[in-house]
């Protein structure tokens, strides 16, 4: 489970303390999304064993709900005494005002999503990584039997951010898969209904159409998220981010093909290719299919590297005490006095006993403080060599509920802070961004989040932080500014997609 651990800085949560059935303790909030919270909190029956508990959202109290959000716990539970890699459901209950909730194991790990974000996945973790899912699909595709009829199941919403990595002393990386809320049980003599669910990038064509769904869909779906594994980018970008934009992309375009550079073994590329075809029957039929064609490839590449020890060294690992401490201190810091108290945004160099880090400063609304803390960070960074060698640091903190919320700020590379905090930024891969409320009369940090860098940027950063030096410097560094800002503007719809195709908040889909 990957989640924000300062969430409960900026406000208390009335359910922290809370105890449900005499047995579980809520600790604090772990993430939200469509269909309601999660919790972190304590079994005391066993000892005060981490847990996590998921309750269905106030708003979405009906019948229909209620009996979906049953039907999502029921699902896990029995899947996950099938399958090691799907979540397991300890325990479903009502709370005292008639609130349903299902009590899960607590995971801790790397969300899918973040992991291609941030780390570039190697071929044999790739593959560890793709047998898991297929296994764990493979079972749903089987079946349960749901109140006495064998069902089909199929997820329909295989993305990344519904694909969680954690340690297991044994086994190494172990792979779960989330998020069964809107899974469809295609039971035996029952009529279906015809209804569109899911995430327009990830979508098979005859999921867009509203068409009844077997395996495939997921097979096609599963084919995009592999697509973005091993290229950190799409297969398809519609020309908008409509659903019909995303509907004619998904059954007229095709296929960007693999870079060459990659080197991949041509059965990999035919496989994932295959799952991306627009009509289900040239598609693998089946998990078993998919898992002919991995494992052979998986054995082969093994000695290549374990996936175990593939964790990137700018991944987000459990925060140690200099993490720690360093957060604590940017908590203490004041707004600067010689900055006006305004909406703006900038870079500091935090000095500390351990080093000097990069942060990025801003003042915002505190109630847009409040709607941030659960947001995918995302970065980027674009340079300039003319007319004056400038960058443009670009972080948007983004959820599905509040948008965008983009965050540029200029450093100028012919200045000795520039340089520097250039060179720190690539030599971390990661920065704190320090958050004050206009409205705040203490003028002291609100929030701290942390966001990490892409190691092909952290590259490029050092690259441009070295070469500065020899670069020539004038007047126009105005002008430099206007240019980058031009190519900002014009980078920030394919940015948006992307965030919204790889699933808009990043706590959404946190334990299921």
């Amino acid at each position: 489970m990957t989640k924000d651990p300062k969430n409960a800085r900026i406000a208390s949560d009335p359910n922290e303390g809370r105890v449900l059935a005499n047995r579980y303790r809520l600790v604090e909030l772990a993430g939200k999304g469509a269909m309601g919270h999660v919790y972190r909190a304590e079994d005391m029956l066993l000892g005060n064993v981490t847990v996590a508990v998921k309750f269905l959202a106030q708003t979405l109290l009906n019948q229909k709900m209620r009996d979906r959000f049953e039907r999502e716990a029921t699902i896990c539970a029995l899947l996950a005494e099938k399958s090691i890699h799907i979540v397991r459901v300890r325990d479903y209950g009502v709370d005292e005002h008639g609130v349903p909730y299902y009590v899960m194991e607590f995971l801790e790990g790397d969300n899918l999503s973040d992991i291609i974000k941030t780390q570039t996945i190697n071929l044999p973790r790739f593959l560890s990584i793709v047998r898991q899912i297929c296994l764990g699909l493979d079972c749903a595709h089987k079946g349960i039997v749901f109140k006495k009829e064998p069902s089909q199941i199929i997820h329909r919403d295989i993305k990344p951010s519904n694909i969680l990595l954690v340690e297991d002393v044994t086994l190494g990386e172990l792979v779960k898969i989330l998020d069964f809320g809107i899974a469809k049980l295609v039971e035996a003599n029952r009529d279906q209904t015809h209804s569109f669910m899911g995430t327009l990038a990830y979508c098979s064509p005859e999921q867009m159409e509203g068409k009844e769904l077997d395996n495939r869909s997921d097979i096609y779906s599963f084919g995009v998220m592999m697509y973005e594994m091993l290229t950190k980018d799409m297969p398809l970008l519609p020309e908008n981010n409509s659903f019909g934009g995303w509907y004619r992309a998904h059954h007229e375009f095709s296929p960007v093909p693999f870079p060459h550079d990659l080197k991949l073994p041509v059965e990999l590329e035919k496989l994932v290719m295959s799952c991306l075809a627009k009509h289900p029957q040239e598609r693998p039929q089946n998990m078993a299919d998919i898992l002919r064609v991995i494992e052979p490839l998986e054995k082969r590449f093994e000695n290549r590297g374990s996936p175990s020890t593939h964790r990137a060294k700018n991944s987000e690992e459990k925060e140690s005490p200099t993490q720690s401490s360093l957060e604590d201190l940017c908590l203490q810091m004041p707004w600067p006095e010689n900055k006006p108290r305004q909406k703006i945004v900038f870079p500091r160099l935090l000095r500390t006993s351990q080093g000097v880090f990069p942060t990025l400063w801003s003042m915002l609304d505190r109630q847009d403080i409040l709607n941030r803390r659960f947001s995918t960070r995302y970065n980027q960074f674009l340079f300039l060599t003319a007319p004056h060698p400038m960058l443009l640091w670009i972080t948007v903190l983004y959820n599905r509920e509040f948008g965008p919320r983009w965050l540029p700020c200029y450093l100028d590379l012919k200045t000795p802070m520039g340089q520097r905090t250039t060179r720190l930024l690539g030599e971390s891969g990661s920065y704190r961004l320090l958050f004050f409320a206009v409205d705040d009369p203490s003028n002291k940090c609100q929030y701290v989040m942390h966001s990490t860098i892409d190691p092909d940027q952290c590259k490029r950063l050092l690259h441009w932080a070295n070469n500065s030096h020899g670069m020539r410097g004038s007047n126009q560094s105005t002008m430099s500014k206007t240019l980058l800002r031009q190519e900002f503007e014009k980078l920030k719809p394919k940015i948006l997609i992307k965030l919204e195709s790889v699933n808009t908040d990043h706590l959404d889909n946190l334990h299921l």
